[in-house]
């Protein structure tokens, strides 16, 4: 079974903007290129332009032959960033846009944006009551513009099941890999990312903005310190264990590791260790005392504790969610069918749930 149709809703193929440029490629280099090695069939990507085929006067535009009949009959619809003049109110979203999003969502698409794309979803009326992020500098514009979503404006991205918005720029990679991740799960989505030379899993709750500027050197110490405990999950890894591994006190440590991630290192480290059972669940057939075992989370209780608080399903629930096809594909056993990943409530976050680290002990 395919994971789906994705269209990209480019609001004005002409005149694009940098920014609009930049998301759009994002989106076409995450589900354009067939990874068919990691997962077959691959999405079908169609990108759908009100105007798709006219020359730009000023900047770039888009050449395509899809328009907005093909947007309202997508499984997935991500919206880019708007239009600058539509940002600042000089003029409003094309009628017949905004009407195609509020037609895909009435079909049962999965609706998504990208920085200011919020701004789209929330003219349309798909963000009310919902919890949404745009980009940091314009988070307070849209709460004004739409008082009725619920707008997060220090978050990564929210996923808010069959609705999902992200911050700007990178912050949109984030998130197209984690639509990855709900689809065609962990193994895949860090295997792309990987191909991407980019972080395979930022989670949600990440601060959208760090204070880069903590580091005084260019020291890779601590990437490689980042590394080697990502390396070494099965370990008792503490705070006192990985300053010690960076040559740091315990508290530079703890200022560099939060002013690199915007996280807590515990918070980074249980981020890593679900990641690392995800993969095990979905590629291995470990009984699920030794996933825990193996990713650091000590129990087999501690790891159904962690991951049913930020999945919402159980580890067993989890892996029999997945079919056959996506462990022996990652287990480089042929080309199977990927079977997609169920609605929201089995093995995807819990809607209103964002992926970032939950509460509670880690083993010591």
């Amino acid at each position: 079974m395919s994971p789906g149709a994705i269209a990209i809703a480019v609001i004005n193929g002409t005149d694009m903007q940098v920014c609009e440029i930049y998301e759009t490629a994002i989106a076409n280099a995450v589900f354009g290129d067939p990874q068919y090695d990691l997962a077959n069939p691959w999405y079908e990507l169609k990108l759908c332009a009100v105007n798709g085929n006219e020359p730009a006067a000023r900047g770039f535009s888009v050449r395509t032959a899809h328009g907005l009949d093909d947007l309202v009959v997508a499984d997935t619809v991500i919206v880019p960033s708007v239009p600058y003049y539509v940002l600042h109110g000089e003029a409003p979203l094309p009628s017949d846009f905004v009407e195609a999003l509020r037609e895909a969502a009435r079909a049962g698409a999965r609706m998504a944006s990208m920085c200011t794309g919020a701004f789209a979803l929330a003219e349309a009326g798909l963000l009310n009551g919902r919890r949404a992020t745009t980009h940091w500098m314009h988070t307070s514009d849209l709460a004004k513009r739409y008082p009725e979503v619920q707008v997060e404006d220090t978050v990564l991205y929210v996923d808010d099941g069959d609705v999902l918005t992200s911050a700007g720029m990178s912050a949109g990679l984030d998130l197209c890999l984690h639509l990855v991740r709900r689809d065609l799960g962990a193994y895949v989505a860090g295997q792309l990312a990987r191909r991407m030379v980019v972080a395979g899993h930022r989670p949600g709750g990440q601060a959208q903005f760090v204070d880069l500027s903590v580091p005084d050197s260019d020291d890779d110490t601590l990437a490689m310190t980042m590394d080697w405990a990502s390396r070494n999950l099965d370990q008792p890894l503490t705070i006192d264990a990985m300053a010690k591994q960076a040559g740091m006190s315990n508290r530079t440590f703890f200022r560099k590791l939060q002013a690199t991630t915007g996280l807590t290192p515990l918070k980074w480290l249980l981020n890593q260790r679900l990641s690392r059972a995800q993969s095990l669940l979905e590629t291995t057939d470990l009984p699920i005392e030794r996933v825990s075992e193996a990713s650091g989370l000590g129990t087999a209780a501690n790891l159904r504790r962690h991951f049913t608080t930020h999945f919402g399903v159980t580890p067993t629930d989890y892996r029999h969610s997945l079919s056959a096809g996506v462990r022996a594909q990652s287990r480089g056993a042929g080309a199977a069918p990927v079977t997609r990943s169920p609605a929201p409530g089995s093995c995807q976050p819990s809607a209103g749930q964002e992926l970032s680290a939950g509460q509670g002990p880690l083993p010591a």
